[in-house]
């Protein structure tokens, strides 16, 4: 039943004129009869009955006007209960370790103070384990990369950032083209069985080098912290990491660098805490947009200050 229709009803009763009912609802006098008459039919008992230039409630119709308000606040009162569900709960979250070490924080800080009442649990892991927990249900949303094929429409997708690779290299080296430094300088390559890895892998195949690999590993950070030490230089996706400062390191646009790794947030359009992803999404895009990352804006390298000092080279 359309209980605006009760609405119309009781203001029908009230009024006394299907005319005037219309006018306060802003309908004509034949929506409203037809309201009326499907009311009726859904209660099988005639409601109204005409009484000069005017419409009264009919024996059922009083009946049906002493129960509507009661029936009316009872489901305004469970509209109200079912809408509350998205402010306490549970929220299990997966999360590979790149948005644990940048985004995230700030999008569960934003979150916790939006829904204190809201539990979050945290489970690590690469983009492939995280959407398999998300598709066996063992997670409710996942903040990871899009995976290497097509999801399903069983899925929905935010994205949140579009992250092309850069070289990192010490300070001290700064003044070499990238591509030269590749073939000089020892490789601290990114670990290849993640989706950053094999874009890696793809540009210098592409780029025809050949490099000297010196460590593989899968941290984003320490990778950084081992280009700092003079170890060698990597090539690497454009995060939002927070780069602790003081770090010797400057940050090099790729020649011919056109694929990019899509970072955002994964979920069952089925899940019943639909309601909290939705503001967990919510969130997310909101931190995104006010780091200047937004996917519509400028690529991540060309928004970002970087670190210290630093100088983007052709």
């Amino acid at each position: 039943m359309e209980t605006q229709y009760l609405h119309s009803f009781l203001l029908v009763v009230e009024t006394g004129s299907l005319a005037e009912a219309g006018r306060r609802l802003n309908l004509t006098a034949a929506a409203v009869a037809q309201q009326m008459r499907t009311l009726e039919r859904e209660f099988g008992a005639e409601l109204l009955a005409r009484a000069g230039r005017t419409v009264a409630p009919t024996p059922a119709g009083h009946r049906l006007a002493q129960t509507a308000p009661q029936l009316l606040r009872e489901l305004a009162q469970a509209r109200t209960h079912v809408s509350q569900e998205c402010e306490v709960g549970e929220l299990t979250i997966g999360t590979i370790n790149t948005a644990l070490h940048s985004l995230l924080p700030d999008i569960l800080a934003r979150f916790v103070a939006e829904l204190p009442e809201v539990k979050v649990f945290l489970q690590s892991g690469t983009t492939q384990q995280v959407y398999q927990a998300v598709q066996q249900g063992t997670l409710d949303a996942a903040v990871c990369l899009y995976p290497p094929f097509a999801l399903s429409k069983a899925f929905d997708w935010s994205l949140l950032r579009e992250e092309s690779l850069i070289l990192l290299a010490p300070r001290h080296l700064a003044e070499l083209a990238p591509l030269e430094l590749l073939r000089s300088q020892p490789l601290i390559r990114y670990d290849r069985s993640l989706g950053g890895g094999q874009m890696v892998e793809r540009y210098l195949r592409a780029a025809r080098i050949t490099p000297r690999e010196r460590f593989e590993l899968s941290s984003l950070v320490a990778i950084s912290m081992m280009v700092d030490r003079g170890l060698g230089v990597a090539v690497v996706p454009d995060t939002a990491l927070d780069w602790p400062d003081g770090h010797n390191v400057v940050r090099m646009a790729l020649p011919g660098q056109t694929e990019s790794r899509r970072f955002g947030t994964l979920w069952l359009r089925s899940s019943p805490r639909r309601a909290l992803i939705r503001r967990l999404v919510g969130c997310a895009q909101a931190v995104v947009k006010e780091r200047g990352n937004a996917v519509s804006g400028s690529k991540p390298f060309a928004a970002q200050e970087g670190l210290p000092g630093e100088r983007a080279r052709p």
